[in-house]
């Protein structure tokens, strides 16, 4: 994780410890609903109207911020991860099939024919490959 991700976390994990605290400590908007029922005098019946608090102000702002800081990590993760895309995916080579025996004289030793396969009985060896050879694979791996 580079240095900019780290601030950019810690710094949306502040933010939103603090717009929860802010959210708590603030009354309702419906606080005084039960001035309409005759258990207080409230110039409205859901409170009034006037400029908001410094702390509703303080929320608006650490929401805004909580969505920036937001952002930028999201655009942090895409470079990132555009970076690996980068690098490439590993190749994986086939097995190398293992080397001819030879006799002491150092010339190939003779190779017995192998038998045939019977591929119509249920004990038989599947195929190794998936798909045909011709019908195209739905993939973004590149053939190698």
């Amino acid at each position: 994780m580079s240095t900019l991700e780290t601030i950019l976390l810690i710094m949306l994990v502040l933010d939103a410890i603090a717009l929860g605290a802010l959210v708590l400590l603030q009354q309702g908007k419906g606080a005084d609903i039960g001035a309409a029922f005759g258990s207080g005098s409230a110039n409205a019946v859901f409170g009034g109207a006037g400029s908001a608090s410094f702390l509703a102000k303080l929320t608006t702002w650490l929401a805004l911020g909580f969505f920036a800081l937001s952002l930028g990590l999201a655009f942090t993760a895409k470079e990132r991860a555009a970076n690996l895309e980068d690098i490439g995916i590993p190749v994986v080579t086939a097995p190398v099939a293992p080397p001819e025996a030879t006799t002491k004289s150092g010339q190939p030793a003779a190779s017995e024919p192998q038998p045939q396969q019977d591929t119509t009985s249920p004990d038989a060896a599947p195929e190794t490959r998936l798909t045909a050879p011709s019908e195209p694979v739905d993939s973004d791996i590149p053939d190698v």
